[in-house]
């Protein structure tokens, strides 16, 4: 009989376990555990660190080449994507503002080989501006400068469409290399578990068992975003937008949230979404353009557990965010929702992007990946209910739009 294999998400949670248990062994000693079990962690960061640069830039390029049919669409194509841009600005500033409310709640790590040197000179808004827009094509590729590659992926793809004129061209060679990123990603997140014990078990070993109560603490933090996203951001918009009850809202989505929250997967659960969303009033067509592009490029949940995660690894490490690296986070987590569309195991890449943009250490990312079934669970949930949202403010939008066009 064939073996059934563990989920990975199974194999991490598995591998968090035995990294704590062999953790607390080495806490006496734990020169064997920095010395020989460290390296094969770093070497897990440095292929993810690898792969994530090439893997934005071509996934979101072949993003934009694909959005030719919104176009087609007009209207309902610019309103979808400003409202997912703007949620997911809210959805960032959210969990930003409510871990540094409650991050007098998260440890502080004695940590030591710590890349990070916090910054002398103070970084303006123009000069964070101006460092946006990149002055040479390899330069941000080699310093890992998440936002000039996203600006130049967008340029690109934006060339590429002009160039199209109207021809019904398939870009092969943009989404081809779009698959090889995110086939390689693919494999390097399989080795997810063995870098996960590779990096958490020098931790607990140097810091003992007190960094367990961190995760419970983080987890709370994040939930509690999720809620008040949801509560006041949806609520507001399909009261005041889609002209719908917010408890009706939410009563008309619980098939959809409850199947969000059972399989972590926005795509999993996109067929039930749709039906709930035209039950609670959403046009067809609307629906049928505005959720399949949600559940690639929506990512409220996520970008949550970007800021929360972000302040939560920052405090792990006795670093204070400025608030030019807090604006830098919520560019990046906004703009990179498009970039990680479709790939397994999105919330780590992101959040990989994520403290690299802000020069944060990548190791955090071991403190809070055994759990990330748990956040997948919860950010999922609110991913979908904004693609639902947005579903009925457009179509409640495209209706008022049409009523007034009959009166003139």
């Amino acid at each position: 009989m064939q073996k059934k294999k563990l989920a990975l998400s199974t194999q991490i949670f598995i591998a968090l376990v035995i990294a704590i248990i062999a953790g607390i062994a080495f806490t006496g000693n734990p020169t064997f555990a920095t010395t020989y079990i460290k390296p094969f962690g770093t070497i897990f960061l440095n292929l993810i660190k690898w792969i994530v640069c090439p893997l934005v830039f071509f996934s979101i390029m072949a993003g934009v080449v694909s959005m030719r049919d919104i176009r087609k669409v007009g209207a309902i194509g610019g309103r979808t994507i400003v409202y997912y841009l703007c949620t997911t600005a809210f959805a960032v500033a959210i969990g930003l503002l409510f871990a540094n409310l409650l991050k007098g709640i998260f440890p502080v790590l004695s940590t030591t080989d710590l890349a990070y040197e916090p910054s002398a000179t103070s970084v303006n808004f123009m000069d964070t501006l101006v460092g946006i827009f990149p002055s040479n094509f390899i330069k941000p590729f080699v310093e890992a400068n998440m936002l000039q590659i996203i600006v130049a992926s967008l340029f690109i793809g934006f060339a590429l469409i002009l160039i199209n004129d109207g021809k019904d061209t398939d870009f092969v060679a943009v989404n081809v290399a779009n698959d090889i990123c995110m086939k390689a990603m693919e494999m390097i997140l399989k080795l997810s578990p063995i870098g996960v014990f590779c990096l958490l078990c020098p931790v607990v070993a140097e810091n003992g068992p007190a960094v367990l109560g961190s995760l419970a603490k983080v987890l709370l933090v994040a939930y509690l975003c999720y809620a008040v996203h949801a509560v006041a951001v949806y609520s507001a918009s399909v009261r005041a937008l889609g002209g719908l009850s917010p408890i009706k809202f939410f009563k008309g989505m619980l098939p959809a949230i409850m199947m969000a929250f059972s399989s972590a997967s926005s795509v999993g659960t996109l067929p039930l979404n749709m039906e709930c969303s035209e039950k609670l009033g959403a046009d067809k067509e609307v629906a049928s353009f505005v959720l399949p592009l949600g559940a690639t490029i929506n990512m409220d949940g996520t970008a949550i557990y970007q800021g929360v995660c972000a302040v939560f690894i920052a405090s792990c490490f006795g670093i204070n965010l400025t608030l030019s690296q807090m604006l830098t986070i919520v560019l990046t987590a906004t703009l990179a929702s498009i970039g990680t569309a479709g790939v397994p195991g999105a919330g780590m890449v992101m959040l990989a992007m994520v403290l690299q943009s802000v020069n944060l250490p990548v190791e955090g990312i071991a403190l809070v990946a055994g759990v990330d079934r748990i956040f997948d669970m919860g950010r999922t949930v609110v991913n979908i209910t904004g693609d639902a949202s947005c579903a009925i403010v457009v179509s409640e939008m495209q209706r008022r739009r049409e009523r007034r066009k009959a009166k003139a």
